[in-house]
Order: structure tokens, then sequence, then C-alpha cells
């Protein structure tokens, strides 16, 4: 049976490993054709493998032709490259050279990423979806450069919402706690649900928010942490 999406084409920027991974695979299990766009391939690196640093403008504008050659238009756009480490030492310490990389890959790879999409993007009414995370909403010390490319991922998100609107949707995914190596009881049992996040938990999000069903949605921070940026927490 052919699926609703079996024309439609999205790019996953940071497809290579962890929640990249799982969007691209999720979209291509549904009949998408996915072009998994980062610095190397991982293991299991699903759909049309794309080299690409979303911080260099040359890179990006490749990425995207090189997608257009292979699947001739685009519907989708997921925004999810970044450098995941949040702590960046103490403020005072932090290297302008530090702060920058983060900033560019975090922040500014979206905004290049949309810049050289959105004309195909608005052809098709197409969607992007970035991801963002809690920490754009609440922070741990010393997380400056991670919080605030984030934070300015949820404001993007809008701007171009506005922007983009009706043709292109724009929506935001900021995920909480999701579990990429071995997690202990106890952090389990701190989550609401009952379970620390998995990479399948933003997929599925993901997915909804690019297809036809969320098509009233747009400009929106989706916050995905079962439940931990509504818990109240005292020290006893």
């Amino acid at each position: 049976m052919t699926s609703e999406y079996s024309k439609k084409a999205a790019i996953v920027t940071g497809a290579g490993s962890g929640i990249g991974r799982e969007i691209a695979r999720l979209l291509e299990s549904r009949g998408w054709r996915v072009a998994a766009a980062d610095l190397k391939a991982g293991p299991g690196t699903p759909g049309y493998f794309l080299r690409c640093n979303v911080s260099r403008e040359a890179d990006v504008r490749a990425c995207v032709r090189k997608a257009l050659a292979r699947f001739g238009r685009l519907d989708a756009l997921v925004n999810n490259a970044a450098i995941t480490g949040p702590v960046n030492g103490p403020i005072e310490k932090l290297a302008l050279r530090e702060w920058n990389r983060r900033i560019a890959t975090n922040l500014t790879g979206p905004f290049l990423m949309a810049k050289h999409c959105v004309p195909h993007l608005r052809r098709s009414r197409g969607a992007i979806v970035n991801i963002a995370s809690t920490r754009a909403l609440q922070s741990e010390p010393l997380t400056e450069a991670y919080a605030a490319s984030k934070g300015g991922l949820v404001a993007l998100t809008h701007a171009l919402a506005m922007s983009l609107g009706p043709e292109v949707r724009v929506n935001c995914v900021s995920p909480g706690w999701i579990a990429h190596g071995k997690v202990r009881k106890k952090d389990h049992a701190q989550h609401p649900v009952g379970r620390v996040g998995r990479d399948a938990d933003i997929a599925e999000i993901v997915a909804f928010l690019l297809s036809d069903a969320s098509g009233f949605t747009t400009g929106q921070n989706f916050v995905v942490d079962g439940g931990m940026t509504r818990k109240m927490i005292y020290v006893e």
C-alpha cells in the first residue's frame, strides 16, 4: 500500500545518532524520503546521508542542493543538529571561541538551514520543526552558552512562524532528559510519568508536527519531558 508520505521529502540534521537518527528512521518507516545530514554517518543512519556542517553556509547550501537533486522537492526540515554538552564552566572563564562555537551550531545552523530550505518549503506548503531543550526554560549552573542557544531557537521558531505563514508551519520541540546511557532507578522515579525519555518519544511528536494532522499548529514550543518542568522540587 502506498503511504500518504511516499512522495514527500525531508531533511533531518544531526541524523547520525540519537534523537536525529530516530526521527529520520521513523519518518522513513512512514514513507518519507529522508536526507540525513550530519558531520558523519553513524551506525544505522537511515535515508540518504549528506555530510553537512550546519554552521557553514556553503555546506548548508550544498546539502539542500543535493537533497533537491535527489528528491526533486522538499516538504520538511527538522533542525536537530547541536553541540549537546551543556556545561561551559564559570562564565568569567568562558572563552568567546567556545560561546561562538555553540551558538554557531545550535542557533545559526537552524537559521541557515531555514534560509536555504524555505523557498522549496513554500512551494510544497511544508513544515519546519526545531529541536530545542527544556534548558531554554530552566537552567543548572554553568550552562549559559547552551541555554542561550536553545532559548534563541525557541524565539527563532515563533519568529519564523510569523514570517512564513500560511505557506510554511514552524514549531519547536523541547526535550527533557532523553536517555543515551546508563540510567538509575531513581532517575526514572523523579519523572512524573515514571521514566526517563527515549529518542522515540521525540521522534513521534516531530512526525506529528510534520503531518497534515497538525495543520492548525504553528509557532509553538512543545515541552516533552515527562512532566519534569511542572514538578515543584524542594530540599527536605
